[in-house]
C-alpha cells in the first residue's frame, strides 16, 4: 500500500468536516468528479470505506472517524514544520507566545520580564493574543513557539507543565435568588442554562458546565448542572459570556483571575464547592529543542513559584 499524500489528506479532511462533495469541492476551489475520484482512491489504496454515500447523506466510516482525527494532526504538523523553518531562518528570529485574553491568570508580563532578564542572547519574545481555542491552533501550526493554556485542551504532541491552579466561581445576575447567598453548591444550580462556547469538544463542554467535577454523574449533594439543564446561548468570549449572564439568560463558571478583571454591577461572583478548579499551564511541542523555549519554560516556573497566594503554585 502506498503511503497517502498530504494533498489527498487535505481533501479528505474538506470531506469530512463539510459531508458534502459539493461544498468540499467548492472549498477546496475544485470541481467534483476529481474529488470523488480522489477519494474513492484512498478507499481502494487503504481497502476500507472511509464514507457511507447515499442520494440523501453523506457520512463518516468508523475507519474514517480515525482517519479524520489523524489526517488532521499530519496535515499540522507538515504545515507548523515548514512554518518552523521558516521562521528559524529569518535573520532576526523571534519567541513567539501565544495566550487568550485572561489565559494567564495574570502572570504573562512577569513572565516576559524573567525571560528577558534569563539571558542577552535569546530572542525578543512577541505575543500573539488569539481567541478561545486559537492559542493551541497557533501551537500546533507553528505559529507560535511556546503557549500559556488553561486546561483542558488536546495535549496530543505536546509537552507542557502546570504554573498555577485557581478556584473557578459561579457567574450570576446581580438580582438572581442564589447571589444572595456567600457559598453555593453545584446542586444548587441544577436546571440553570449554562453557556455553551462555540466548537467546544465535549471534554471542554463538560468542564464549561461543571460536569467534570468532585460532584460529576451526581451523588450525596445530588446532580451537576448541566445534567437537567437547557442548553444557554452560544458564547465565544468572555464578555459575550458576561453579558448573556447580565441579561438573566444563563449562570456560568469562571476563572478567580478572570472575575477579579471584570468586576461589574449586574453581575455577582460565588464561590461553589465541588466545582473543578481552573488549570494554568505551559505548553510546547514536544519535539521542541529550542533554548528559547526552555528559557521560556524556565521563566514561567519561577514566576508561578512566587505568585500570590490565591494560585496555587505547583512548584511547591
Amino acid at each position: 500500500m502506498s503511503e497517502l499524500e498530504v494533498r489527498e489528506l487535505r481533501y479528505f479532511i474538506a470531506v469530512a468536516e463539510e459531508l458534502n462533495f459539493s461544498r468540499a469541492a467548492q472549498r477546496l476551489g475544485m470541481a467534483q468528479p476529481p474529488l470523488s475520484k480522489a477519494i474513492a482512491q484512498m478507499e481502494s489504496r487503504l481497502g476500507v470505506r472511509l464514507l457511507e454515500r447515499t442520494t440523501r447523506q453523506v457520512r463518516l466510516t468508523d475507519a474514517g472517524q480515525v482517519l479524520l482525527g489523524q489526517a488532521r494532526i499530519a496535515v499540522d504538523a507538515v504545515h507548523a514544520a515548514a512554518r518552523r523553518a521558516r521562521r528559524a531562518g529569518q535573520p532576526a528570529p523571534q519567541l513567539v507566545v501565544a495566550v487568550k485574553p485572561g489565559g494567564d491568570a495574570g502572570l504573562l508580563r512577569e513572565i516576559l520580564a524573567a525571560y528577558r532578564e534569563s539571558g542577552t542572547r535569546l530572542p525578543p519574545p512577541e505575543v500573539l493574543v488569539g481567541g478561545s481555542g486559537e492559542p493551541i491552533a497557533m501551537l500546533r501550526d507553528g505559529r507560535a513557539d511556546v503557549a500559556l493554556l488553561r486546561s483542558p485542551f488536546d495535549g496530543r504532541g505536546l509537552d507542557s507543565q502546570t504554573l498555577v491552579i485557581e478556584p473557578r466561581l459561579a457567574v450570576l445576575p446581580a438580582g438572581h435568588p442564589l447571589a444572595g447567598r456567600r457559598r453555593l453548591r453545584l446542586a444548587d444550580l441544577q436546571g440553570e442554562p449554562i453557556p455553551r462556547w462555540k466548537g467546544a469538544a465535549p471534554s471542554h463542554t463538560a468542564y464549561y458546565t461543571g460536569c467534570d467535577g468532585a460532584e460529576a454523574g451526581g451523588g450525596p449533594t445530588g446532580p451537576t448542572p448541566a445534567a437537567d439543564a437547557p442548553e444557554g446561548p452560544l458564547v465565544a468570549g468572555v464578555e459575550q459570556l458576561l453579558e448573556v449572564v447580565a441579561l438573566g439568560q444563563a449562570v456560568a463558571f469562571l476563572a478567580l483571575s478572570t472575575t477579579e478583571r471584570h468586576q461589574r454591577p449586574d453581575i455577582a461572583y460565588r464561590p461553589v464547592t465541588g466545582l473543578s478548579p481552573s488549570e494554568v499551564v505551559v505548553a510546547w511541542p514536544e519535539t521542541s529543542r529550542s533554548p528559547a523555549v526552555a528559557a521560556f519554560v524556565r521563566a514561567a516556573h519561577e514566576v508561578a513559584a512566587h505568585h500570590p497566594d490565591h494560585l496555587t503554585a505547583l512548584a511547591h
